[in-house]
């Protein structure tokens, strides 16, 4: 199995923290609805972050229904958290991760390491204002000021294979808020499909990317 398991230097710099987008898995036929899909990659999605040294963590997941609520983490949960697209933790020994297919993850990170937010932010999410949501959150929970924090945009889809950039409208988000340092990964998810999966190219039967975020223990 050979996975694309992409990491940043934006996240890589920050202390404390681990941070990794699993793309396409090859060798798995995806071409199925979306639970079956999941049920087939989630196995090696466990064994991939087990090779990065976060397999141990508990894995923390949203429900995603491509709205605006974050939820705040404190303890591990074996079910998606209900009603929630965003992730926000103070607690060291949690994996978060949350699933994309043309959507961006987004982390929100603080210089320090001792918080961080991972969002599923697509057209609607954006729309509706998720990562200004999540920055806040953070904040709220880690004692932090937009100033304190990194944010990255994650591998999305993005024009001319979509009609609105939606990365571009997070981007200018997280500096509304008064986030200093905001960086774009600026890979399309459609235009690359030894990469990446894309609902809308592969018309909805396809994987999910991971998108993960641990704090790690001291």
């Amino acid at each position: 199995m050979t996975a694309v398991v992409e990491s940043f230097p934006e996240l890589e710099a920050l202390p404390g923290i681990a941070a990794c987008f699993v793309g396409r898995i090859p060798g798995v036929d995806t071409a199925v609805g979306r639970e079956e899909a999941m049920t087939r990659l989630a196995p090696l999605h466990r064994h991939l972050l087990s090779d990065r040294g976060t397999g141990t963590y508990p894995l923390v997941t949203a429900e995603q229904v491509h709205g605006a609520d974050v939820a705040v983490v404190e303890h591990p949960t074996e079910t998606p958290l209900p009603g929630t697209d965003g992730l926000v933790t103070v607690t060291r020994g949690l994996t978060l991760g949350i699933y994309v297919a043309d959507c961006a993850p987004v982390w929100i990170v603080s210089r320090d390491g001792r918080g961080g937010a991972l969002l599923h932010s697509g057209k609607k999410g954006t729309e509706l204002g998720i990562v200004p949501e999540g920055i806040g959150a953070l904040c709220r929970a880690a004692s932090l000021t937009p100033a304190d924090l990194v944010v990255k945009v994650g591998p999305c889809i993005r024009p001319p294979c979509y009609e609105v950039d939606f990365a571009a409208v997070i981007r200018a988000q997280a500096a509304a808020c008064g986030v200093r340092e905001v960086h774009d990964a600026g890979v399309c998810t459609a235009c690359h499909p030894e990469r990446y999966y894309s609902y809308r190219r592969e018309r909805g039967l396809t994987g999910r990317m991971l998108a993960t975020l641990t704090l790690l223990p001291g």
